[in-house]
């Protein structure tokens, strides 16, 4: 049985076809000193974590897409797409190498985020009542799989050609609370219609939470840019889930219209920043679910669209999943270094994490993130880049 958060219906020559419309650069090369000042060093990566080999890949295609992905994490570590004018742009930001990452106040840049991305209120849930507790690091929740969570995993990497990595990683039963031995796939590849397609999957042996993601941070004018807040934003999404004072979600999906959480029509990020809003208060600016519109669960829909006001490059986010977290920053202080010399300052990249709902087991009526034995959690998510 096929627990199918499944391969949706839009196909890829329909992205081919959106893409081509808003103007896709058709640039196969980039000078080789435009490359090196922006390209991470691959032997900085190569270090040994948990007595576990990484290093960095790199995966691209033929229109000047080039992703560096390290397995420490399963990190997005550079995401270089052409700009407006056809020169490369890193519209990733990250760090110069594992240890690097392994000390950075931000533990997430990048990431694979599991066993369960987002929050778990008070680290609590249950099963066919039985009760879990796990590590409470985002006080006085679980936040993004707990102490140790994915991104702190050394996965098993294989490069299968130019264009596609498979990363694996066996999370033990009992590992950070969890339940069952889970078996993940995370797939990555630099599609032809210029994205980066990430595919994810997962088998367990007992009843178990799952809610896999990817945690890049993304600045579309290149790290250390500035701030994202004239960066203009789209989100195909009628409602979104409202949060408490610790963005855990009330249990309510509420229409965006007549808030600042109304991004159907494009705006600027720092539009409504500055309007008194308790949900704004709470989450120190956008820290929240939109949910998406779609008429089936599984169905794979045109989640979000930006661009970067500087570059012209515009990111369009695809997903099978229900919910897009979208975080502006918030929390970023300036006090990490990137691999480019710059600061990760306030509001210097945002996220936009596809995703089940945050705190599902805990809501009955949010759409369920239980994995059962012999059922197989597939979900895909595409950020699909463009110019103008």
């Amino acid at each position: 049985m096929i627990m199918k958060r499944g391969y949706g219906l839009l196909t890829f020559s329909a992205l081919v076809m959106f893409a081509s419309c808003v103007g896709t650069k058709n640039t196969e090369t980039y000078s080789s000193e435009d490359l090196e000042k922006i390209l991470p060093e691959k032997s900085a990566f190569t270090e040994t974590i948990d007595g576990n080999h990484t290093q960095l890949y790199t995966i691209k295609n033929q229109k000047g897409l080039i992703a560096s992905i390290t397995n420490y994490g399963g990190r997005i570590v550079s995401l270089v797409v052409p700009d407006k004018n056809g020169k490369p742009v890193d519209v990733v930001i990250g760090m110069e190498s594992p240890k690097a990452y392994a000390g950075s106040t931000e533990p997430y840049f990048g990431a694979l985020i599991g066993r369960v991305g987002n929050r778990i209120a008070k680290g609590k849930f249950s099963i066919d009542g039985q009760d879990y507790s796990i590590f409470t690091n985002n006080a006085p929740n679980t936040l993004h799989g707990g102490k140790k969570g994915f991104q702190s995993m050394v996965w098993n990497g294989n490069q299968l050609n130019d264009s596609t990595l498979v990363l694996t990683y066996n999370s033990p039963d009992g590992e950070e609370g969890f339940p069952g031995n889970l078996n993940v796939k995370v797939t990555y590849t630099a599609t032809h219609d210029q994205g980066l397609k990430i595919d994810y999957e997962a088998s367990t042996d007992k009843k178990t939470p799952v809610n896999l993601t990817n945690h890049a941070f993304f600045n579309l004018n290149g790290e250390g840019s500035g701030v994202i807040n004239n960066h203009v934003l789209q989100i195909n999404a009628d409602k979104y889930t409202p949060v408490d004072s610790t963005l855990i979600p009330t249990g309510k999906i509420e229409p965006v219209e007549n808030t600042p959480f109304d991004f159907r029509t494009a705006k600027a990020i720092g539009t409504n920043l500055e309007e008194e809003n308790v949900q704004l208060a709470y989450g120190h600016g956008y820290d929240h679910n939109f949910v998406l519109n779609k008429t089936k669960l599984d169905d794979y829909v045109h989640a979000a669209t930006i661009k970067g006001d500087k570059s012209g490059v515009v990111m369009n986010v695809y997903t099978t999943e229900p919910g897009l977290q979208f975080y502006g920053g918030n929390f970023m202080e300036g006090r990490n270094t990137l691999k480019s010399g710059a600061k990760d300052d306030f509001r210097t990249a945002f996220c936009l994490e596809t995703q089940h709902f945050p705190d599902s087991p805990n809501h009955t009526e949010f759409p369920t993130i239980i994995l059962n034995p012999g059922d197989i959690y597939k979900t895909t998510s595409t950020y699909v880049f463009s110019s103008e």
